[in-house]
């Protein structure tokens, strides 16, 4: 088991994951060959280092998601947004299709006319900051790695398009392999687990070697155990203390919790806007937990309480 610790190391020590701030005890049962997978610092990300928190801005074109949906209106407007985001991310996450509990499916050519041409604009734009496109659909991840993106999200974890892995391989993109259990439509109809930390991590170890055997780079992708994504609060409660266990797939941790139900449930938040408070508080329990790539809407609030908290921490 890998438990997370900040303060002052021990001498056997080891920096989880490469971090300056976040430390470990090895177990001494596993191997040498374990301890450098979980120790080592992760391979940077489009020119961004890993050995400390990288900030990614969600920024949704999309009419229905369950936080900012419909509260862009064109793409000018996209592209001031992501000049605003850009002063205080590292990454902007773009999507076209809300995968909220409940959405319904976008087809392919709606999915590309709302992200590709905000891509295409906020490239022209000037404005360099490395891009994701967070789609399930390899036909709408190749457009928007031709207009200009960087990234491919997929939460469905290569699962929902079975060309998506031979088109990320070949583009050499990095891929952010998520777990989910159903699709949104169905996700939330009582989902079940027997240990759910086990259970998500032993799928994304299989969906990381699905990912090699189509080609795609270890130094290339990135897990992220799906926050919200078919779980109750207790399954995400659960998730969240267990975090640092991912660190044993070898891959950095994306942690996309910001604004989700399980916030406003605890928090007593009903609004997701008025959730920010508790999206950073849990932003940075992942960062306690080693987390590299922080998935959220509140990049400047996020910043500020990430700068703090890395003051403190970080040796």
């Amino acid at each position: 088991m890998i438990v997370a610790r900040s303060g002052i190391r021990s001498a056997t020590s080891l920096p989880l994951a490469g971090s300056k701030a976040v430390w470990f005890e090895p177990d001494q049962s596993q191997s040498t060959e374990d301890h450098a997978r979980q120790s080592s610092v992760r391979a940077p990300l489009c020119g961004l280092t890993l050995d400390r928190p990288r900030i990614m801005g969600i920024l949704n074109v999309t009419p229905d998601s369950f936080s900012d949906g419909g509260t862009l209106d064109g793409v000018m407007a996209a592209v001031e947004r992501a000049r605003r985001m850009a002063q205080s991310a590292d990454i902007l996450d773009i999507g076209g299709e809300s995968t909220r509990p409940g959405a319904a499916f976008v087809p392919v050519s709606e999915e590309i006319r709302r992200t590709v041409p905000v891509i295409r604009a906020i490239r022209e734009a000037g404005i360099t900051t490395p891009i994701s496109i967070d789609t399930r659909k390899a036909a709408v991840a190749d457009a928007a790695l031709q207009a200009g993106a960087d990234i491919v999200n997929d939460v469905s974890g290569l699962l929902f398009d079975p060309e998506m892995a031979a088109c990320v391989a070949q583009a050499g993109a990095p891929v952010c392999i998520m777990h989910a259990k159903g699709t949104p439509e169905t996700m939330q109809n009582k989902p079940h687990y027997d240990d759910v930390l086990a259970e998500v991590i032993d799928h994304l170890g299989a969906q990381i070697e699905a990912a090699l055997s189509a080609g795609i780079a270890k130094d290339r992708i990135i897990t992220d155990p799906g926050i919200g994504f078919g779980k109750t609060l207790q399954h995400n409660v659960t998730l969240l203390r267990g975090l640092a266990e991912l660190h044993d797939l070898g891959c950095p941790i994306l942690l996309g919790a910001s604004r989700k139900g399980f916030i406003g449930t605890i928090g007593g938040a009903e609004v997701p806007s008025e959730r920010s408070p508790g999206s950073v508080a849990v932003a940075l329990h992942g960062v306690s937990q080693g987390v590299q790539i922080l998935r959220v809407h509140d990049t400047a609030d996020t910043k500020q309480a990430l700068s703090l908290y890395m003051a403190i921490v970080e040796q």
